[in-house]
C-alpha cells in the first residue's frame, strides 16, 4: 500500500470562522442540516459535498481557489487528528488518529479490506461528484492493526474546531503504516469510486485522504446499532427467550453472553427476555433474521426503549457492540456484514482538509 503525506487545501482566513464551514460527512447529514449548513456560510463544505449538481460544485472549488477562500499547503504533511468525543454511551473518550494520502487500490490486491455492501447508485453519484470537483474533501475513516504511538505536541493546534484538534507532524513512519492491514471504518462509497477514478485518470486520480486509527487505539470504540420494529415480527414467537426481570438486568445477562454466540434483549411493554442464537452468527445476523420490515435504527439504548414505551414501536431489540477483532476477522474472510452492523463514532469532519485530485 502507497501511504504519503500530501499538499492539503484549507481554507484560508477570507473564508470565515472555521466553525462555520466545516460538516459531518455527506452521509451523515440530513436534509433539514443540509439546509442549515447552507445558509449558514456560502463557503460551508457542503456546498461541494452535498451540491445541487456535481457541475456546479466543480464550478464552485474552483471559483474558491481562484478567490482565496482555499489556499494550498507548499509543501506535504501528515497531520495528526485528534477528537475529544462523548459517545452514545455518555462516555468521553480522545480517540487519535493521522490523515495522509494513500493509493485506493481494487480489493483484490488485499491492501484494504471492506466490511460492508455498497450500492452502485451512490457510488456512481459520488464518481460523478469526484470528476467535476477534483478534489477530495472529506477524509474516509480506516483502521490499521498497526501501532501508531501518536503523542500530542507541547505546541497549539494548527488546526481547531468545536471538539477537534490537528497538528502538522514533522515526521511519520508512513512505511509501517503501509505494511500494515487496514479496514475501512466508514467510506466505502468514497474509497470505490476513488478506484474507478483512478481507472480512468491513472495513478494520481486513484489517490484518496484516510484518517487512519489504530486498533490499540484507547479512544477507538464501535457502537451498537439497536433496531426497533414497529410491529412484532412473526419469526420472534419461534425462539425462546430467557424472561428477565428488567431492562438493566437483561442488558446484564447480554454483556455477560460468551461472543462466539450470538445474543440480544427483546425489549416489549410488558416484558423484557433474553433471545440467544448460534454460535458463529452475529448479533445482527440474529435480529436481522427477523426482517427488515417497519424497522429503524438507534445507537442509544435509551432511545431504543423509549420508541416502545410511546407507543412508537412494538419491540426493540438490543445488541452488544461488535468487537473489532470479529470487524475484522468477517472481512479477512472475504465477507461483509448486514447493513447497519458497525458503528463507528465519530465520523471524521469534512471541510477541515482538501486532498486535490491530480491527472
Amino acid at each position: 500500500m502507497d501511504v504519503k503525506p500530501f499538499r492539503a487545501v484549507r481554507y484560508s482566513g477570507a473564508a470565515g470562522a472555521l466553525a462555520d464551514l466545516v460538516a459531518p460527512p455527506y452521509d451523515a447529514v440530513g436534509e433539514a442540516e443540509r439546509a442549515q449548513l447552507f445558509t449558514r456560510s456560502p463557503y460551508n463544505v457542503v456546498h461541494v459535498t452535498l451540491p445541487e449538481s456535481a457541475d456546479e460544485a466543480g464550478l464552485l472549488y474552483r471559483a474558491w481557489l481562484e478567490d482565496g477562500i482555499l489556499e494550498q499547503d507548499d509543501d506535504p504533511a501528515a497531520w495528526l487528528v485528534v477528537e475529544d468525543y462523548v459517545g452514545p454511551d455518555g462516555v468521553a473518550r480522545e480517540r487519535r488518529g493521522v490523515a495522509v494520502s494513500l493509493a485506493a487500490e481494487p480489493y483484490a490486491t488485499g491492501s484494504v479490506l471492506p466490511h460492508e455492501r455498497t450500492h452502485p447508485r451512490i457510488r456512481e453519484g459520488r464518481l460523478r461528484l469526484l470528476r467535476a470537483i477534483r478534489v477530495q474533501p472529506e477524509p474516509i475513516f480506516l483502521l490499521t492493526d498497526a501501532r501508531l504511538d501518536l503523542e500530542v505536541p507541547e505546541r497549539a493546534p494548527d488546526l481547531e474546531v468545536d471538539e477537534t484538534r490537528l497538528w502538522t507532524l514533522a515526521s511519520f513512519d508512513a512505511a509501517a503504516l503501509a505494511r500494515s492491514e487496514l479496514l475501512i471504518a466508514d467510506g466505502h462509497h468514497r474509497y470505490e469510486s476513488t478506484v474507478e477514478l483512478g481507472a480512468e485518470l491513472g495513478p494520481a486520480g486513484a489517490r484518496i485522504m484516510a484518517l487512519v486509527v489504530s486498533v490499540d487505539d484507547p479512544g477507538l470504540h464501535v457502537f451498537p446499532t439497536h433496531r426497533v420494529f414497529s410491529h412484532r415480527p412473526d419469526l420472534l414467537d419461534t425462539r425462546d427467550g430467557e424472561p428477565c426481570e428488567d431492562l438493566d438486568t437483561a442488558l446484564g445477562f447480554l454483556a455477560g453472553e460468551p461472543f462466539e454466540r450470538s445474543a440480544a434483549v427483546a425489549y416489549r411493554r410488558g416484558s423484557v427476555e433474553l433471545i440467544r442464537g448460534s454460535e458463529g452468527e452475529l448479533d445482527v445476523e440474529l435480529v436481522d433474521s427477523y426482517g427488515l420490515d417497519g424497522i429503524r435504527y438507534t445507537p442509544r439504548a435509551a432511545e431504543a426503549a423509549a420508541f416502545v414505551d410511546g407507543g412508537a414501536a412494538d419491540v426493540a431489540f438490543l445488541l452488544r457492540a461488535p468487537r473489532v477483532e470479529d470487524v475484522f476477522a468477517v472481512a479477512r474472510r472475504g465477507e461483509r456484514m448486514p447493513p447497519k452492523s458497525t458503528y463507528f463514532f465519530p465520523k471524521p469532519l469534512s471541510g477541515l482538509l482538501f486532498h486535490p485530485v491530480e491527472s
